[in-house]
């Protein structure tokens, strides 16, 4: 493995590319490193790691459908896992923000620990929280 090599951002397309930057900046407290017109790049405030993200707006955006319904539906191709500390009251808590910040609970959730949501876009995201194991 090339020492040269890192992944730096994950970029989603979108309709509107500094909507959806707003939404995961509240959502992250994340900040804005650059911008163009069709373009965003948001990422941790200084000192703080992390990865960030980009948006581009893309004309022709189609939203993924999750979980997949019929073939032909544009699919999900990748999700973010947020992690919340906290345990369960936390993740119910930050749920709650996220609707509140423009996110829509997903009818469907397959683990109690974790909640899938769609940011405004419909990209499918997940929030989630370690629970304790077994003692």
């Amino acid at each position: 493995m090339s020492s040269s090599v890192r992944l730096s951002t994950v970029v989603l397309d979108t309709h509107d590319a500094h909507e959806l930057a707003g939404f995961y900046q509240r959502l992250l407290g994340y900040v804005v490193r650059a911008e163009e017109p069709h373009w965003v790049l948001i990422g941790p405030p200084p000192g703080i790691g992390g990865t960030s993200l980009a948006f581009q707006t893309e004309a022709e955006y189609a939203p993924p459908v999750w979980p997949t319904r019929k073939p032909g539906d544009q699919q999900m191709m990748l999700h973010l896992d947020i992690e919340v500390d906290g345990g369960p009251d936390a993740l119910a808590a930050e749920t709650a923000r996220a609707v509140a910040e423009g996110a829509r609970l997903a009818e469907y959730q397959p683990q109690d620990d974790v909640r899938v949501l769609f940011d405004p876009s419909g990209h499918p995201f997940c929030l989630w929280t370690e629970t304790p194991g077994p003692s």
